[in-house]
């Protein structure tokens, strides 16, 4: 069996990279990259750096796509089996599984050996704090991914006369407009949706609320407090109450993507990350960007993902794998991802340059993300909180999403559970 999942990988890796006929020398060191996508991702991702391997012969980067469902388990199966890559794409919360099984190499020796195009300075402090254990690096950011970008289709706004939303905005500006954006047919159904968000995170965070005491830390939950009750339950009364926001089982019975329900007119706004930038530039319609709004006290906060490129303590080739992640997480690596709208840049200099900020590709108010960096919450970094939330958390969500029960009767019922999973655990 192992002979043939190897097999598969190695076929996957010469469909990617293209290494049945390369340029590249015969004696090139083999650098092999794990990584995840769709296939736009891909195109994206494995041309990133399309000249440095031209101009390093020596290296022969093979990417492997892998799957990002049970990506993790099944990097851990390929160490376990002798058939690891050298680098690995992570992302903020499979980094948390990496680091706790101490298969990572620490970077930071490689990094003090790389100058100031490798400072700590040239990264958005928050991401690369989240690849820190003890003092320690153990992957370099390639981006960061604030759940903070609500799309908005500025022909459904113009139809409705409704102003567009601002960075300043207000939950209750978020539901006043919502309101006005929601249609329904002549028979009472909804045809036009003011408002959809799957990162119900945001709406605990932007009410003063936590998941945990201490994210870094984390010894108990705080899901069961006012201000992250009150938070989830308003999340809620977009679906059940205020009927602006579908409900999950109707959401799944329009038999569409979220991208599409918003590009056709189904849907006015959406909650989700920049990530949905290079599959709605596909569309011909006019949308744009706006931060997350405000909470009832005035607080801002979101959730975030974002990844970056890590190397094996399993790999033979430890200084050519820092060498190609020097040019994935570089500042020309970084302009291309940029350019292509994929992903906010790690980096400061290029998050902040013609390539992103300055870029006038939809969404034009792409720059927010450059404040949003300042107000975002990663998940526990708990080596049990992916458990967690699959065992305890979301099935029991899935009763306050549907409103079959209070965000106060859920979150009660669970927090003790959460808590005796945190004594029991560690990072």
């Amino acid at each position: 069996m192992k002979k043939i999942l190897l097999f598969g990988f190695i076929c996957m890796s010469l469909a990617i990279s293209g290494c049945g006929k390369s340029n590249v020398a015969d004696d090139s060191t083999p650098v092999k990259v794990a990584f995840w996508g769709s296939p736009e991702e891909i195109d994206i991702i494995t041309n990133s750096i399309k000249e440095w391997k031209t101009a390093h012969p020596n290296i022969k980067i093979i990417f492997e796509h892998t799957p990002y469902s049970g990506y993790d388990s099944k990097i851990l199966t390929r160490i376990a089996g002798g058939a690891a890559p050298d680098i690995i794409a992570t992302e903020v919360d499979y980094f948390v599984t990496f680091a706790s099984k101490g298969v990572l190499e620490n970077l930071t020796p490689y990094i003090s050996e790389s100058g100031e195009s490798f400072s700590k300075e040239a990264f958005f402090e928050r991401i690369l704090d989240r690849f820190t254990v003890n003092g320690n690096i153990y992957a370099i950011p390639r981006d960061v991914a604030p759940f903070a970008c609500v799309f908005y289709n500025k022909k459904l706004f113009d139809e409705a006369g409704v102003e567009y939303p601002t960075d300043e905005w207000t939950w209750d500006d978020m539901l006043r407009m919502a309101r006005a954006l929601t249609k329904k047919d002549a028979a009472g159904r909804t045809v036009q949706y003011g408002f959809y968000g799957w990162a119900w995170q945001d709406f605990i965070y932007g009410n003063g609320g936590a998941l945990v005491d201490n994210v870094k830390h984390p010894t108990k939950t705080l899901l069961d407090t006012p201000n992250s009750i009150e938070g989830l339950q308003f999340y809620s009364d977009l679906i059940n109450l205020y009927k602006v926001m579908p409900t999950p089982v109707a959401l799944a019975n329009m038999g569409m993507g979220v991208d599409l329900m918003f590009a056709s007119g189904r849907l006015a706004m959406f909650l989700s990350g920049i990530w949905e930038t290079p599959s709605l530039r596909n569309y011909d319609f006019e949308w744009d960007i706006a931060m997350f709004p405000k909470g009832p006290k005035g607080d801002r906060a979101f959730g975030s993902g974002g990844s970056g490129y890590a190397i094996l303590k399993s790999s033979k080739h430890k200084q050519e794998a820092w060498e190609v992640i020097k040019a994935l997480t570089g500042t020309q690596g970084q302009e291309r991802l940029a350019k292509r709208g994929l992903a906010q840049p790690s980096r400061v200099a290029v998050s902040e340059g013609e390539n992103w900020a300055g870029d006038a590709l939809p969404p034009a108010n792409k720059k927010m993300l450059n404040e949003a960096v300042n107000h975002i919450v990663f998940s526990p970094f708990h080596s049990a909180w992916r458990e967690i939330q699959d065992k305890y958390i979301m099935p029991k969500m899935d009763l306050v999403f549907n409103g079959k029960k209070t965000a106060a009767e859920v979150l009660k019922e669970i927090a003790p559970k959460i808590n005796e999973e945190l004594r029991m655990g560690g990072r």
